[in-house]
């Protein structure tokens, strides 16, 4: 379907730039929160994940493909991030001495920064759609595995994870009441005169308040978030880029950190280009492809410098740049530099935050990731709901596998393994095994919308 261009009447007009400011701003503190989470998900810490939300947010704002759209860490990278802070804190001494671990962790996202541009040279964002649906289905739950894993480590320990400081009981209840008020505040803004609705903040930014006064105000034994390694002041910013710069590009250490690259590469083409999807239909202009990615490369190369994790263009805080009516770049980049200054200036009220609460945000992430349609769709084949669930996904029993398998594989071994073997799987058995009665794919995938 050919988009044609939206007119620009009006975009540029004082009424419109002040709008875009303000959506920027309100925006700005559910992807500061997000990167916060985001950051202690992937083993570097909440404010690896602030700095580059703002600093992700700010780059592919003004040189991405998508217009309206705002990109930060997102569950997946961080989730991938994580197996390489494991591996370069664990393992990497090891396989190459005298490296430093967190030089290693930045060298893996200039070299995910080198691919992306690569691949937005050699044009390849086209081949998005050569991924099945249902692979991409299974890959997203398996995902959601790995946030819920991971954060119910956390909360408990064992597995050589070390819980969260404080009782445990004490932990688990402020994660479990963080994730309630993230669940049912929506429902209860549905339930506002409509006129009032555009003005109730997020879900997510109002749970992280409340919860965070609650446990100051009633004093329990809890940790807090730790800041340490970001910015106290912007005169910090030089000295922060001169001790992450990598000052080993050795061979040996080049090829250990080539892998993980790519698969971060892999990964973040698919968080972004599946996301834009959802944006262009809700826009109606459509993404820049081989744009969209360099922008991408240029950010991950630039939070690198910096100490920070890798990110992609995000869904939820995108359509909610829409929603509260973005319409120019200038949203974006509100975005990104009022993220850098809260986190500058609010340093203090971050630190007063307890990890639980991240935990039940990202426990809510999880449940945003997991694409349950196919599930539902699955089950109403063997029951009544068959009947009454129009227009639901019915997923047809070799479907199924695949999106079992692409789980599993994804949970238990390796997101790209998982993406690449069913993937070929799938074209393999329409083209060769079952040219005349091939397996029906799913709809369009919806699943991303919901995730961030």
């Amino acid at each position: 379907m050919n988009h044609q261009e939206p007119s620009t009447d009006g975009w540029h007009s004082p009424a419109a730039i002040w709008r875009n400011i303000v959506v920027g701003l309100a925006v700005s503190f559910v992807a500061l929160s997000l990167g916060a989470a985001f950051g202690i998900l992937s083993g570097r810490g909440a404010a690896a994940g602030m700095i580059s939300a703002g600093i992700i947010s700010l780059i592919t704002a003004l040189f991405g493909g998508t217009r309206v759209q705002c990109s930060g860490p997102t569950a997946p990278m961080s989730v991938v991030a994580a197996t390489v802070v494991a591996m370069a804190f664990d393992r990497l001494p090891d396989l190459v001495p005298g490296a430093d671990p967190n030089q290693f962790i930045n060298l893996v996202m200039l070299l995910t920064a080198v691919l992306l541009i690569l691949i937005g040279l050699l044009r390849l964002g086209r081949y998005i759609t050569l991924v099945p649906n249902v692979v991409i289905s299974g890959f997203m739950n398996g995902i959601a595995l790995l946030v819920w894993a991971s954060q119910l480590r956390k909360l408990f320990g064992g597995a050589e994870a070390q819980a969260f400081s404080g009782p445990v009981w004490a932990n688990v209840g402020v994660a479990l009441a963080t994730l309630g008020l993230v669940v049912l505040l929506p429902a209860l803004v549905g339930r506002l005169p409509e006129r009032l609705r555009p003005f109730a903040p997020p879900a997510t930014l109002v749970a992280l308040v409340l919860m965070t006064a609650g446990v100051q105000i009633l004093g329990l034994p809890i940790g807090t978030t730790d800041v340490s390694g970001g910015l106290a002041s912007w005169d910090e910013l030089s000295s922060l880029v001169s001790t992450q710069w990598p000052r080993d590009w050795s061979s040996p250490l080049l090829m250990t950190a080539l892998p993980f690259a790519a698969q971060l590469a892999a990964l973040c083409y698919l968080d972004t280009l599946l996301t834009s999807l959802v944006i262009d239909r809700m826009s109606g202009e459509p993404t820049r492809q081989n744009q969209e990615l360099i922008a991408q490369g240029a950010a991950n190369g630039a939070i690198a410098i910096v100490g920070g994790i890798p990110g992609a263009q995000a869904t939820i805080r995108s359509v909610l740049v829409i929603k509260e009516g973005g319409t120019m770049r200038l949203a974006g980049v509100a975005i990104g530099v009022f993220v850098l200054v809260e986190m500058v200036l609010l340093r203090d009220l971050i630190a007063m935050i307890p990890q639980a609460v991240f935990a039940g945000i990202l426990f809510k992430v999880g449940y945003d990731v997991f694409d349950l349609e196919p599930v539902i769709g699955y089950a109403c084949r063997f029951t009544e709901c068959r009947n009454r669930a129009r227009g639901a996904i019915f997923v047809a029993h070799l479907e199924m596998p695949f999106i079992v398998g692409t789980t599993l594989v994804t949970f238990l071994w390796d997101l790209n393994i998982a993406v690449i073997v069913f993937t070929c799987a799938f074209y393999l058995i329409n083209k060769v095994l079952r040219p005349h009665n091939p397996i029906r794919d799913l709809k369009p995938f919806q699943g991303l919308a919901r995730e961030d």
